[in-house]
């Protein structure tokens, strides 16, 4: 890693301590690049096709599910979910590890009469075709709604066989991998998903979610690919998980509040990202988001809010602290002027309000000059941003600088490069949107 042997001061114990332990979980560490592979070890547990044990457990084998990547296994899935869903205790279906299951577009949904347990040991993979969505909803592979208590684990792997998907980028709506949609009392932990056709895991007006333990893998040239995707939902943690993939690791967008990321490797992609927010002149909050600890590498951003010109609502109340870069394109940015168009976009007086955002203990390497850039709106500007403790120097050994528009706040101690914060008593008074909780993460 270079250029970083100003982080052996004490300041950055808890930065170093987060990621060798907290986040890698392991001490195979190089000096000049993570063996990234080697840091989240998923557990290798099976089991092997078993018979149902008083009508609790149920493996998809008896299901008729063949497990050998060849066959069409989306009944005996379907049938399974019938019949675990059905029941009036709590049931496990079991995807046994040693079998690949080929499963076209499904719907498992409730609500179900008890809590289902999920272990997918072995690997599902979807129809390499994207013509097998002709005709049915193209944003929906394996797809959960309306369950209560559910928990999807097991160390398997889910495989969106994403390729043809990516090479007709530009023709058609893609699907994601794995969506949770209204789904309450979540868990998913210890999964590996790859190569999925857009997004790798949705989680679309959810309640109450946990997630940890997922290695999320995919190309770095895949076209939006998001690791994380979550969508106006509340009380959601992500913790302990690798993402790697073409584009956010994770991103967190409209009607989304209660979040906690934490503990993350990231990268490559475009980091992690709040919004876009405000596109085609609409409404959109986004708050209390809480980014601690985070290990980001070769990304196009690190953390990043951005929205579009012409919108409306609010991102407001949102730390992001302990966090790791390296070789990272600008590295913190807001980027109210966000335009993801072929075409010039039109300046718009409306603008998401964006308000009380702090960067606490940042540091590492950024790619490009510009490693702070605040861009905010001429008719709504950015209000109480804070910065503490910030060392971005750069990745090839030049200088470093940081750009401020509209964007009024305040710093504390050591920031590299100097901030250029406008100083204002917004930030003291830390102006909130009514009726918007303060300092509940």
């Amino acid at each position: 890693m270079k250029n970083l042997g100003f982080l052996c001061s004490c300041s950055t114990c808890t930065i170093m301590v987060f990621i060798y332990i907290s986040i890698l979980m392991c001490s195979n560490v190089h000096a000049e690049g993570f063996d990234i592979d080697s840091l989240l070890q998923l557990p290798r547990s099976g089991s092997p096709r078993t018979r149902p044990r008083a009508k609790r457990i149920l493996s998809v084998g008896d299901f008729g599910a063949k497990g050998d990547g060849h066959h069409d296994d989306t009944k005996a899935f379907e049938n399974a979910w019938k019949i675990a869903c059905s029941f009036p205790v709590r049931t496990r279906i079991l995807i046994p590890a040693g079998y690949t299951y080929l499963v076209y577009p499904v719907e498992l949904g409730g609500p179900c009469r008890s809590k289902i347990t999920l272990m997918i040991s072995g690997t599902i993979v979807a129809p390499k075709n994207p013509d097998v969505w002709d005709g049915l909803n193209p944003r929906k592979w394996l797809y959960f709604h309306e369950v209560n208590h559910l928990h999807v684990a097991g160390g398997g792997t889910i495989n969106g066989m994403g390729q043809d998907w990516w090479a007709r980028s530009c023709k058609r709506k893609k699907t994601n991998a794995l969506t949770f949609h209204k789904c309450k009392n979540l868990k998913v932990h210890n999964l590996m998903v790859v190569n999925s056709q857009q997004m790798h895991i949705a989680f679309t007006n959810c309640l109450r979610v946990t997630v940890s333990n997922l290695k999320v893998i995919a190309p770095a040239s895949s076209p939006n690919t998001d690791g994380i995707h979550i969508s106006a939902s509340r009380g959601v943690e992500v913790k302990n998980s690798i993402v790697r993939t073409g584009d956010d690791c994770v991103s967190i967008v409209s009607n989304s509040s209660r979040v906690k990321i934490r503990n993350i490797a990231c990268g490559p992609g475009h980091g992690i990202s709040i919004g876009s927010l405000g596109k085609s002149n609409s409404w959109a909050q986004v708050h209390n988001v809480l980014v601690d600890g985070a290990f980001i590498s070769n990304t196009e951003n690190g953390v990043r809010i951005k929205t579009w010109q012409g919108g409306s609502g609010y991102a407001a109340n949102m730390k992001f602290q302990n966090v790791l870069m390296e070789n990272v394109s600008y590295p913190i940015i807001i980027d109210q002027y966000y335009c993801d168009s072929n075409l010039p976009c039109a300046n718009q007086t409306l603008a998401v309000k964006v308000d009380n955002i702090s960067f606490v203990h940042i540091k590492g390497t950024s790619a490009t000059e510009e490693a702070i850039r605040f861009a905010c709106s001429d008719s709504l500007p950015c209000e109480g941003l804070y910065l503490e403790d910030i060392q971005l120097v750069s990745y090839t050994g030049g200088i470093t600088t940081s750009f401020c528009w509209e964007a009024y706040g305040s710093s504390l101690g050591l920031v590299q490069p100097a901030p250029c914060l406008t100083c204002t008593d917004s930030f003291i008074k830390q102006k909130v949107p009514p009726g918007l909780p303060v300092g509940s993460f």
